[in-house]
């Protein structure tokens, strides 16, 4: 199952294709905002427009109205090494500590530390995991055309 979006084409800068994505009526746009409250916590901290660089495979121009497209399992990757890797490695790095502790006194600031190390680890390899992954980006599938 690939995502796609609408997006109008914002500047081409030599190879380099920028999108914003269309405005929903907010969130994902399946309940016009009335559902899980995604649209309120987007309005709340996404106030302004993001531009992402896209493939332009099509040769959309400036002013463009696309379809844009993420491979399969990108966003699930994304989620993965951003979240869930850090996490695990906060939760390892605060067990290594508690069980480190020598005297119950000294548990607590040993979990606490262990978990801090564990958490920037975790931030620290999910970056250089990203790094060394091919990048695939969001690519421009079709011009949109409102049927």
């Amino acid at each position: 199952m690939t995502l796609e979006t609408r997006a109008i084409v914002m500047r081409i800068d030599g190879q380099a294709t920028f999108v914003e994505a269309a405005a929903h009526a907010g969130g994902c746009g399946q309940c016009g905002g009335k559902g899980c409250g995604t649209a309120k916590l987007s309005k709340a901290f996404c106030s302004g427009s993001r531009q992402f660089q896209v493939d332009n495979p099509v040769g959309a121009a400036v002013g463009d109205q696309v379809v844009v497209s993420i491979a399969d399992g990108a966003l699930l990757r994304g989620i993965g090494l951003v979240y869930l890797l850090p996490l695990a490695l906060l939760v390892a790095g605060a067990a290594l500590g508690n069980a480190m502790a020598i005297q119950d006194a000294q548990r607590d600031g040993y979990a606490a530390s262990g978990a801090a190390a564990g958490l920037i680890g975790g931030f620290l390899l999910s970056r250089w995991l990203d790094s060394r992954q091919s990048r695939r980006m969001p690519s421009i599938v079709r011009q949109w055309r409102e049927d």
